[in-house]
């Protein structure tokens, strides 16, 4: 009951602040708050909208960043054995390209 009789005190307080001396001055300030408020939220420009959409695209070019990463060192670890080995290079060339050693047939299905 404590909680009720604190909220409609605020609340006469409110009012009495409202409808007071300056209670036009108040609500004219708040009405322009809520103005700026909902053109800041809506309106053109750099909005607070504007603000969350450019956060979630980088956030998914720093995925894509990390992605191209693994990707690169993944194909400098293919170039490594690619010409340090040289049985996988002969692999990679006789299933790439269809290299053939002298005497041998390719057949190519697909």
């Amino acid at each position: 009951m404590r909680t009720n009789s604190v909220i409609i005190s605020v609340l006469g307080k409110i009012k009495d602040i409202m409808t007071g001396k300056y209670g036009s001055l108040i609500r004219f300030s708040l009405a322009c708050l809520a103005i700026f408020l909902i053109l800041w939220l809506l309106g053109p420009g750099n909005t607070f909208i504007s603000w969350i959409q450019a956060s979630a695209e980088i956030s998914a070019m720093e995925k894509q960043i990390e992605d191209y990463k693994a990707q690169t060192k993944a194909l400098d670890a293919r170039i490594e054995d690619l010409t340090t080995n040289r049985d996988s290079l002969e692999r990679f060339a006789r299933e790439n390209f269809h290299f053939a050693a002298p005497g041998e047939d390719v057949y190519i299905i697909e």
